[in-house]
């Protein structure tokens, strides 16, 4: 990974900052129902506003597509800020020009301005130069803290850092790390959870991690992917047979790197996934053809909590089974509380990101006792995946 320059480095007192935060949360009826991104950016916006630099937060909200859409305004976002900063929040009712101007000019060292949705623009999405030179008008300095944005190049995220002075913020600043830790520069044996549906969706992620992890192990419905592979009947569970010789090659690939791959020995099964659906325990090569395979069984997961105990570096991204429907959330909540248990010991780095990674940690209520918890989506896939990420890079020194 390039170096960085973070907020030590920064003289921002008395300057106008442009921060790129991610302030697309969850909303329902005008109301932020989640604010962890919220939370997560105060300790930049903290630290900015005790050096006394004047704070202009700005953020892309859903998908307006350069239009004005009156609920995807990010003026709701902007009052449950106020209260999580605990002062008050100015907004300005554009991202440029007269309005945005008017609201930067009359902040004081220390106070804290939201610009309006980015993406009522064109130019955000467009990374278009007139409008980079527009939001940097408006700034001294720019400090991009939105990881989760950074796989975009658009104008916030990668334009910006060309024109002005660029820092990474507090949580930018924690999440390279905690990457770099996971990957770059690991403590080993190092071990990789994913799971999820579809081998189709995470391919990428399964051929670079075989080259640079020691076990792998693959959950969820794509293990039956690779199953099939291996010509073991999974019944009526979801299986991309059509991706049959694609696993045998992300099997090959591990052969040669040495990375040694974990699929389930055994399986919980039931005829639907329903809440409370009668289920019972059968080895992988027995699963009856009306079945479906829905969570791993008690062995598959004594064997990964042994790997785990081995290891001492944990990258995971995916549930191991359908977690959102109980008795189906057993193995992934197992495995969770087991990740915590050796991190709190001093005995693992655990790094976790993707969103239902995270509402899954969040469910066993071991969130917190993970090293590093990602509430990046694609920007996370991307990384693990190998690729640049250009707000990343454009932050290089």
């Amino acid at each position: 990974m390039a170096k960085f320059k973070t907020l030590d480095q920064a003289d921002v007192a008395g300057k106008r900052v442009l921060v790129r935060a991610d302030l697309n949360v969850p909303m329902k009826d005008g109301r932020v129902t989640d604010a962890t991104r919220l939370e997560r950016l105060m300790p930049t916006l903290t630290d900015l506003a005790a050096k006394g630099a004047k704070v202009i937060v700005i953020s892309h909200f859903d998908r307006p597509k350069g239009k004005r859409v009156p609920e995807m305004s990010l003026r709701p976002v902007a009052q449950a800020l106020e209260k999580i900063a605990r002062q008050p929040v100015a907004f300005a009712d554009d991202c440029i020009g007269p309005p945005a101007a008017s609201v930067i000019a009359a902040l004081q060292g220390g106070h804290i301005a939201v610009l309006e949705n980015l993406r009522y623009h064109k130019g955000e999405e467009a990374n278009d130069s007139v409008f980079i030179k527009d939001l940097a008008a408006l700034g001294d300095v720019y400090v991009n803290d939105a990881f989760s944005a950074a796989h975009r190049a658009h104008a916030s995220t990668e334009g910006l850092a060309h024109m002005l002075p660029a820092f990474a913020g507090r949580q930018m600043q924690a999440e390279l790390e905690a990457l770099a830790a996971a990957l770059e520069n690991p403590k080993k044996p190092v071990m990789a959870i994913v799971g999820g549906s579809k081998v189709s969706t995470k391919l990428d992620v399964l051929s670079n991690l075989v080259k640079r992890v020691n076990v792998l192990v693959i959950g969820g419905g794509m293990a039956n992917t690779f199953l099939h592979a291996q010509g073991i009947d999974v019944g009526k569970s979801l299986c991309e047979r059509d991706l049959a010789e694609t696993a045998e090659q992300v099997l090959a690939k591990a052969t040669a790197h040495g990375c040694q791959i974990v699929l389930p020995q055994d399986a919980v099964i039931a005829d639907t996934l329903k809440a409370g659906a009668p289920a019972e325990v059968c080895a992988i090569d027995a699963v009856p053809a009306d079945q479906m395979i829905l969570d791993l069984g008690p062995a598959s997961t004594k064997s990964i909590e042994q790997h785990l105990r081995q290891c001492k570096t944990l990258l995971w991204n995916g549930p191991v089974g359908a977690f959102e429907t109980k008795p189906f959330d057993e193995a992934t909540m197992s495995i969770a509380k087991a990740a915590a248990a050796l991190t709190k010991k001093g005995e693992l780095v655990s790094i976790a990101g993707g969103g239902d990674t995270v509402a899954a940690l969040n469910t066993a209520g071991v969130t917190g006792d993970f090293t590093y918890v990602s509430t990046a989506g694609g920007a996370f896939l991307e990384w693990i995946e190998g690729k640049d990420l250009p707000g990343v890079k454009a932050l290089a020194q």
